[in-house]
């Protein structure tokens, strides 16, 4: 393995360490110029659980505030328990889960339109929340800037939720570009519902970004770290042109026992129940140190 301490702590996993080396090893030598960084949000960028405690999704942060009110805290916690286990079932197959993602996603976005909300409540709700970011998040993100290397944030979650964590926890930065389910208002500020169409977590091998110039503008940029919670993060990159080098890494939060082998042999590195950003800053430190030295 390469000389990154945190790739060999007892919650990493990795099924095939000699390609893992290679591929590490070549990010590394390419370095910045070549790089492009591809990640899920909710409980990939943000902690499933902190002192114990779960965590809120983009979905949750709207339930835990004051602002919405009582049946849809109340409807919206029935909908997740009844389809959160059909989600992380690991004996069910990903044709098997869509259909029924897709009605959980639209009962979902159903449920949020009857409520009066306003625009500036997502703020609110965002900073009363307990969604947080993963432990050296912000040191990832401002590093990706400094060094002009793009960050593609693909959530099934909320974008306006999203938004609103990053600037509330981090800083939102030029070089990120955030796909996901946005709400719309009408002009006095009032949502209306949501924008375009359907994002769900099984999906993100369609949609607006593989239709868009994004992978075009960046087809120059080779090499590609994709980092997700769930087997349909995987595609979230499917549209980037070119690719030589592809390290993924999973985060396995949930059903642990259950989903570990399944996880090994589609994730090239499995991190469980860790809170931590530790293993995708050691990389990105490795890529950075190796431009200082060139550049001396």
């Amino acid at each position: 393995m390469t000389d990154i301490p945190e790739l060999g702590l007892p919650q990493v996993r990795i099924a095939h360490p000699e390609h893992v080396t290679e591929v590490i090893q070549n990010i590394i030598k390419d370095g910045c110029d070549k790089l492009q960084v591809t990640a899920d949000f909710d409980f990939t960028l943000t902690k499933f659980k902190a002192n114990g405690t779960r965590c809120a999704g983009t979905h949750n942060v709207l339930e835990e505030g004051h602002v919405l009110p009582e049946f849809y805290k109340e409807e919206a916690r029935a909908l997740r328990d009844h389809y959160f286990p059909i989600e992380t079932n690991p004996n069910l197959t990903i044709e098997e889960k869509i259909p029924i993602m897709v009605e959980w996603w639209t009962k979902a976005h159903d449920l949020f339109a009857k409520c009066d909300m306003k625009k500036d409540d997502v703020r609110v709700m965002v900073e009363n929340s307990t969604a947080k970011l993963r432990d050296g998040c912000t040191w990832f993100f401002d590093q990706l800037h400094a060094n002009e290397i793009p960050l593609l944030i693909f959530s099934a979650g909320i974008g306006d939720v999203i938004i609103e964590v990053i600037k509330h926890q981090a800083t939102l930065h030029d070089n990120m570009k955030i796909v996901s389910n946005y709400l719309e208002y009408d002009a006095q500020g009032n949502m209306t519902g949501f924008q375009d169409d359907l994002i769900h977590v099984f999906n993100k091998n369609e949609g607006a970004i593989h239709d868009s110039d994004y992978f075009q503008n960046v087809e120059h940029r080779n090499n590609v770290i994709l980092m997700g919670d769930s087997l349909g993060d995987l595609h979230m990159a499917d549209g980037a042109i070119g690719v030589k080098n592809k390290l993924t890494i999973g985060f396995l939060n949930v059903k642990v026992e259950e989903s570990l082998e399944l996880y090994m042999k589609k994730y090239d590195i499995v991190i469980i129940e860790d809170e931590t950003w530790n293993v995708a800053n050691a990389i990105l430190r490795k890529v950075l140190q190796n431009r200082t030295r060139e550049s001396q």
